[in-house]
């Protein structure tokens, strides 16, 4: 039973994913970056709690903050505090990447979206991406190729039989 416990440990580690980002962006560079939470945060994270859909990062004063990611409090976590689930969280990135993130946005044209949550440790990482944006003919192109593929792997898992 101790291999199995493990097992879930190991791969559950992604706390939620922004599967709207791959759909709407092509990813030219990706970025691992810490979250400043706070303690209920902590807690509705680990339940699961959390939407990224439509965050993204913003560069201000040379540091990178985390918008539009909603994180619903527990009812049990706080009584104390009145808590705001779409708060603006800020991310910690080393200085080098900062700077590359913020060319990126100001000279490229590029934006900063999330991709991911997941544990590292004890800590929950953030995976960013400079994404550049998909016009409505790739949308369909990615679309039209997912399914084909899909389609191959059918026919390779009925000829196998």
């Amino acid at each position: 039973m101790a291999k199995s416990s493990k097992a879930k440990k190991a791969g559950s580690s992604t706390i939620a994913r922004n599967k709207k980002a791959s759909h709407d962006y092509y990813f030219e560079e990706k970025f691992e970056a810490g979250v400043m939470l706070e303690g209920w945060e902590v807690k509705s994270l680990r339940e699961g709690k959390i939407n990224l859909v439509d965050s993204y990062v913003q560069m201000r004063n040379g540091e990178a903050w985390l918008h539009g990611a909603h994180i619903s409090p527990l009812l049990s976590a706080s009584t104390h505090i009145d808590p705001n689930p779409t708060r603006v969280r800020k991310l910690l990135l080393h200085r080098r990447e900062l700077s590359k993130i913020h060319s990126g946005i100001a000279k490229d044209g590029l934006t900063c979206v999330a991709l991911a949550l997941y544990w590292k440790g004890p800590h929950v990482k953030c995976e960013i991406a400079l994404a550049k944006g998909k016009k409505q003919h790739d949308k369909r192109a990615t679309e039209k190729e997912r399914d084909w593929n899909r389609e191959k792997q059918r026919t390779v898992r009925h000829d196998q039989r």
